[in-house]
């Protein structure tokens, strides 16, 4: 890299070649970072100076530094944190390389996340500026006339009922499959949270118990007087109160030993590790479903006959897919498609995946472990959705495909249906309290 860096362009101090001493202004203006970048960069142990003088405090840089800053400005460029920056500056070049497509792939899963959750926040501010458009033009009709005020009043309520007017029908079932000899999935279903997951390891099943357990105060939660953002924090933060209660089940875990056990899912690492488990949550607001997703378990959404897949596997093999290094088809039969690269474990980095969606009636979700979605083409997948009368039907139906299919690792299964709700006739309900009232004129 000497060839770009010639004397008459740089401010050089000392002797030459790749052992040049180059003043911080002239290693800067070579490295494309800012003398103060490269002070923090000194601080932190990331790109120290080969030589400080003693009685002035200068800074001196070598050629051969330059290889590294440059590196350094390129992975502040992509957003890489100064820590993880580290790291890969330690790696050779091959590894390097695998650690920034794998940072790279989850910059993407989360913007891709992000870029569902905009878009929904775009379609609510316009919903309500579009509302405040009204109620100005309702205000005005008011002092207009009375009667314009109040038919403008209740064609509000009307449209706040029909906002309110859903409801959700729902069923769970996990199932331990044909090969396995326990069931480490864990599958729910209530009034208000749906939630799949997948344990891993020697106490795998009590990690995905022990996740949606810490979900279940949810199912108290009145997430309607909520803003979306405020809605997104708190189930956010339950879900961060879930990896805690992982982390307390693997530190009890590993205090018994039990942490290597042989894994019944997916594997985070390589090997049998410790203990952890994935996450795929939904919490039913009455109009929307807001989500919360960690792992390979999957969450789907039928809509007009399409089924559309909603989360994002958090999986090595679906990082390479990602990057362009291998197609789909290839990921279906490689054999490293269950090493994830995020799940619940207790650790301090843990990074939900969140959305929120506009629920319409029609509507059917499908909450499933990896061992449906591994074993169960989509296609298939959305023909049992499609003909299935309930929910009950749709997951019995399911784990059967399942099991058609070999079933090699346990199968769990959430079903829920969005429909709007129907207020009966007050004469039918007249007739249903007492019989000998007559609906007929």
């Amino acid at each position: 890299m000497r060839g770009d860096i010639g004397p008459d362009t740089v401010d050089g101090v000392g002797g030459g070649d790749g052992g040049r001493l180059l003043s911080i202004g002239a290693f800067a203006r070579a490295a494309r970072l800012s003398p103060k970048a490269l002070r923090l960069y000194g601080e932190l142990g990331l790109l120290p100076p080969a030589q400080v003088d003693p009685a002035n405090g200068y800074r001196r840089y070598t050629l051969a530094q330059l290889e590294r800053a440059r590196l350094v400005a390129w992975l502040r460029r992509l957003g890489m944190p100064l820590a993880r920056i580290r790291d890969v500056c330690e790696l050779a070049p091959g590894p390097a390389a695998e650690a920034v497509a794998a940072y790279w792939a989850r910059v993407e899963t989360d913007t891709a996340a992000r870029r569902e959750l905009a878009a929904f926040l775009v379609d609510h501010l316009k919903g309500k500026d579009a509302t405040m458009t009204k109620a100005k033009a309702q205000a005005k009709a008011q002092a207009q006339t009375k009667v314009e005020s109040e038919t403008q009043a209740q064609a509000g309520v009307g449209e706040a009922r029909a906002a309110s007017g859903l409801g959700i029908r729902y069923a769970a079932l996990s199932d331990t499959g044909l090969v396995r000899a326990s069931n480490q999935d864990t599958a729910y279903a209530g009034d208000r949270l749906l939630a799949v997951a997948d344990g891993f390891g020697g106490a795998g099943a009590s990690a995905g118990a022990a996740a949606v357990e810490a979900l279940r105060g949810l199912e108290d939660f009145d997430g309607g007087t909520l803003r979306p953002g405020d809605l997104l924090n708190a189930l956010a933060d339950a879900a961060g109160q879930a990896n805690r209660s992982v982390g307390e089940v693997v530190a009890a875990a590993a205090g018994r030993g039990e942490e290597a056990g042989a894994c019944a899912g997916s594997d985070l690492g390589s090997g049998a590790g410790p203990a952890g488990t994935t996450l795929t949550a939904m919490l039913w607001t009455g109009s929307h479903l807001a989500l919360v997703h960690v792992g390979d378990s999957r969450a789907y959404l039928l809509r007009g006959g399409e089924l559309f897949q909603i989360t994002h596997d958090h999986t090595h093999v679906q990082s390479l897919v990602e990057e362009g290094r291998l197609t789909p088809a290839e990921a279906e039969s490689h054999p490293q498609r269950a090493l994830l690269i995020r799940a619940l474990d207790g650790s301090a980095d843990f990074a939900p995946e969140v959305g929120l969606r506009e629920a319409r009636p029609g509507d059917r979700y499908l909450l499933c472990s990896d061992g449906l979605s591994a074993v169960v083409p989509s296609d298939a997948v959305r023909d049992v959705l499609g003909v299935a009368s309930d929910p009950g039907r749709a997951v019995r139906d399911l784990v059967a495909l399942a099991h058609d299919a070999g079933a090699p690792d346990n199968v769990s299964c959430v079903v829920a249906d969005v429909s709007a709700i129907v207020e009966p006739d007050v004469s039918d309900v007249a007739s249903a309290v007492n019989p000998d009232v007559s609906a007929t004129g």
